[in-house]
């Protein structure tokens, strides 16, 4: 199998991002990122796909985190494109549920080259907080934005993505329990088919057009 590694650059007057990934890796996260609730979203989705991701993020938080967070997401998901490349061979969908204590997440991913999400996540909407040096409750993550996050993301990766929280009640449960439900369903469809002996899959004959 030839390496399935990509790097991917985005720079607007918004954001500026580098990710380089590996789809074959160990589930290294090494991210310079200045949000500390997402940078934990992400590297759970790799310990849990076994994706090896690197690079930095950096955007404009004064605004606030909706651009920074959704540009990720695209540039995530133009990673996994670029790395899949004609996608000959792969298992192409993946299908997961995951249990995090009081939560149940599931998610259902189709790599056939069109994007769609349908994204369910049942948040509150308020932002989740954490204490800075003092001990102080301040905002620390837009929930609102991980609908963006995925929406990028499936674009970016030209999947069909359907993501649903079936029960919960904690936010960060919810959301960390689809970032590892969509990441082990990531990790099937990825996944090389021997029995495929590098066909792509697909009664079209391909799923990048």
């Amino acid at each position: 199998m030839s390496d399935r590694i990509a790097q991917v650059q985005r720079k607007t007057g918004e954001t500026v991002i580098d990710l380089s990934l590996n789809l074959d890796g160990t589930g290294t996260c090494e991210v310079d990122c200045p949000i500390g609730f997402l940078s934990h979203m992400l590297t759970s989705f790799c310990k849990h796909g076994l994706f090896d991701l690197t690079g930095s993020l950096s955007g404009d938080l004064h605004v606030d985190q909706h651009h920074l967070v959704e540009d990720t997401g695209i540039v995530l998901g133009q990673a996994f494109d670029k790395a899949l490349g004609t996608r000959a061979g792969i298992s192409r969908s993946g299908f997961f549920i995951y249990p995090m204590d009081e939560t149940l997440a599931r998610a259902a991913v189709d790599l056939g080259g069109r994007p769609w999400l349908e994204c369910s996540l049942e948040l509150n909407g308020a932002a989740l907080v954490a204490s800075n040096a003092s001990g102080e409750a301040i905002p620390a993550f837009q929930t609102d934005t991980v609908d963006d996050f995925w929406q990028g993301f499936s674009t970016g990766a030209k999947c069909n993505l359907h993501i649903d929280i079936l029960r919960g009640r904690s936010d960060h449960h919810k959301i960390e329990a689809a970032f590892k439900a969509v990441a082990r369903a990531l990790r099937l469809a990825v996944a090389i088919d021997p029995r495929l002996g590098g066909a792509i899959p697909s009664t079209k004959g391909t799923l990048t057009d």
